[in-house]
């Protein structure tokens, strides 16, 4: 296949870990957290790849996969994924996730349950509902209490809302913006931005440049994009389709009410109720998809999709497979 892009999109699974999770690419992994994440007094210079796959400790118990999960040189633990499409209960899987990290540091014998710090990264292809008007990149959530104090420092989620980041290549002004901007626009580039110099993006560029790739790559690549891409469609299509179906539903409801305000009300309750309607309709045509692919298992796609197993399976039983 001859790809019209000169190089790779990150928010595919496949151009995510080509980029972050290789070790001869871990320099990028370690610039990205310390530009993007870390604090600045609390910088990594180096950090392990481990699995990504943690079981809970009994077999029933639901287990996690994350994309990449590293541990810094002094214990630090980086959850970092990469999140395609909007979910139900995604800030639950967050919580989630994070509790594997800090259950593994558990010692047999006497010990003082002092835990080393997590970091969850989501860099995310959507915005969270609560925060559509805000217009903010980056989110850091901490535990707090009641007074809006700090109570717990060692754990942080971090979220990036890349439809939020709306800056030009003239408006690029420090290392972190760069990073924002190439994660956003590397895959419609025909070459590095003049904007975009140093070791770490001369990296980043030869790494992503897709004509370098293996056949097998370019075929996990093919696979990973056409994922990308149906999820993408099929999600955009039918929430403009549910929107749609929600104000003609909501212009019904208020003009029977027969007040401008019951209008207004109606039309804003039925395009809520249709893009709820239209994300189901198209997660469950994804995931369809997915099960006819067989390239992935019932538990990934579940995970992927944020939906449950049984979920999955339903579907699967339907179509018979």
């Amino acid at each position: 296949m001859a790809f019209a892009e000169k190089y790779i999109n990150p928010f595919t699974d496949f151009g995510f870990k080509k980029l972050f999770g290789s070790e001869p690419n871990k320099a990028l992994l370690i610039d990205f957290l310390n530009q993007v994440v870390l604090p600045e007094q609390h910088r990594i210079t180096e950090l392990n790849y481990t699995r990504n796959e943690h079981l809970g400790a009994k077999e029933l118990d639901r287990k996690a996969i994350f994309d990449l999960y590293c541990i810094g040189k002094n214990g630090e633990r980086f959850i970092v994924e990469m999140q395609k499409a909007k979910q139900n209960y995604f800030k639950d899987r967050s919580v989630f996730y994070a509790s594997f990290p800090i259950q593994e540091q558990a010692k047999r014998g006497e010990w003082d349950f002092q835990l080393t710090e997590i970091y969850t990264v989501g860099v995310l292809d959507f915005v969270f509902s609560e925060d559509a008007d805000e217009k903010e990149v980056r989110h850091e959530v901490k535990l707090k209490d009641q007074n809006g104090r700090v109570f717990y420092k060692k754990l942080t989620f971090g979220y990036l809302g890349m439809p939020h980041f709306t800056k030009t290549e003239e408006e690029l002004e420090t290392t972190y913006d760069k990073w924002l901007y190439v994660l956003k626009h590397l895959p419609y580039l025909d070459s590095k931005p003049k904007a975009l110099q140093g070791k770490v993006f001369d990296q980043l560029f030869a790494v992503a440049e897709i004509a370098k790739f293996t056949p097998d790559e370019m075929n996990a690549y093919e696979q990973s994009l056409k994922y990308y891409r149906d999820l993408k469609n099929v999600i955009d299509t039918a929430i403009m389709e549910g929107r749609m179906e929600g104000i003609q539903e909501g212009i019904k409801e208020g003009e029977m009410k027969g007040r401008i305000e019951g209008r207004i009300e109606g039309i804003q309750e039925g395009i809520k109720e249709g893009e709820m309607k239209g994300r189901m309709a198209a997660i469950t045509e994804s995931i369809t998809k997915a099960l006819s692919r067989a390239k992935l298992t019932v538990e990934e796609i579940a995970e992927d999709f944020g939906v449950s197993v049984e979920f999955v399976i339903k579907i699967k039983n339907e179509l018979g497979l």
